[in-house]
């Protein structure tokens, strides 16, 4: 079903601090040069203690609304669409509400977790409650602190990913034909293994155990067996998503990718032979930001003129779980 749903207005915001993949060489010893060649990535940025999760999508939303043309009080609706939130209670959006000032607002705000596709379900979510009546402006933050928890004894994991967060603004369209064509969603817990920060909820208490508690704290993945199933499942889940848009790859403007990595992306790009101006790549210098990852590449795209109001786009992108994600949009 199409859903008349625009996106009003987008915004980014990055940490202060920007690591370049030569500091990460000396960290770890390694050859100049090492860590560019290994990740693709020029650098990242990594948030500081006073730059928490809710702030840095504070920052990201006031961009969005202001592009937008509204008011944080005007919303009716906040959406926090993390892989990690800032605390496990309250949730991030409650968090984010009191950063734009919106405390005594009474505007509902709540969480939603897919981790990495965490945008792209509340994009869908969002756009149904929208073409339902329930809400009319919604804001949908997606805002993290990888740096928090990288595993700095695996330089393979650790320096793919970077800090910071996006934000977008949803309401009705006058354009019946606009907003979300097909959303589609698979998970294939076989691999629910290779990527965990396994503390944080109940699976691991602190009063028992605190130093497996500690080390349950960090990120842990298998990017091999993770990138063995991306690889297999990926090119047919993206034919049954276009299949329920009902759009060929022709008819796409752009493929909005999870920047995961750039094997992963150069994967992407050669299974759908894509030329180089129709995937969006931000990952040089962001880094995976996790579930950020999605919508800070579609920001860039929207910003830099790349897609415009009408074109049709694919955010796509895979997440722990191991899951899979994508909605097909007409901006």
């Amino acid at each position: 079903m199409q859903a008349a749903t625009q996106i009003l207005g987008t915004g980014e915001c990055l940490p202060a601090l920007r690591v370049a993949s030569s500091d990460l060489d000396r960290r770890w010893n390694k050859p100049a040069g090492w860590t560019r060649k290994h990740s693709g990535i020029d650098g990242r940025y990594f948030a500081g203690a006073d730059e928490t999760s809710s702030r840095m999508a504070a920052r990201a939303a006031r961009q969005a609304l202001d592009e937008a043309g509204l008011r944080a009080d005007e919303l009716d609706l906040i959406v926090s669409a993390c892989s990690v939130m800032e605390q496990p209670i309250p949730c991030t959006g409650a968090l984010v509400q009191r950063e734009l000032g919106l405390q005594t607002s009474g505007i509902p705000a709540f969480d939603v977790n897919a981790t990495c596709l965490s945008f792209l379900m509340a994009v869908d979510l969002v756009a149904t409650m929208i073409v339902a009546g329930r809400y009319r402006r919604v804001l949908v933050v997606s805002s993290e602190i990888a740096s928090a928890g990288l595993p700095w004894d695996d330089p393979a994991t650790a320096m793919l990913f970077g800090d910071g967060a996006m934000a977008a603004v949803l309401a009705p369209s006058p354009d019946r034909d606009a907003g979300v064509l097909a959303a589609h969603f698979e998970t294939y817990s076989e691999g629910a293994e290779f990527c965990q920060i396994r503390a944080g909820g109940t699976r691991l208490r602190l009063h028992e155990n605190a130093e497996d508690f500690a080390r349950g704290a960090v990120f842990r993945m298998d990017g091999r067996a993770t990138y063995k199933i991306a690889a297999q499942r990926l090119p047919a889940f993206l034919d049954r998503l276009l299949a329920r848009a009902g759009v060929d790859l022709d008819a796409i403007v752009a493929i909005v990718p999870h920047q995961a990595s750039d094997k992963a992306l150069r994967h992407l790009q050669a299974a759908l032979a894509l030329p180089d101006d129709k995937l969006v790549r931000v990952l040089p210098e962001r880094g995976n930001q996790m579930a950020a990852s999605v919508g800070v590449a579609l920001h860039h795209a929207r910003v830099s003129g790349q897609v415009r109001r009408g074109d049709i786009v694919a955010l796509v992108g895979s997440g722990a779980g191991l899951s899979f994600g994508g909605v097909v949009l007409r901006l």
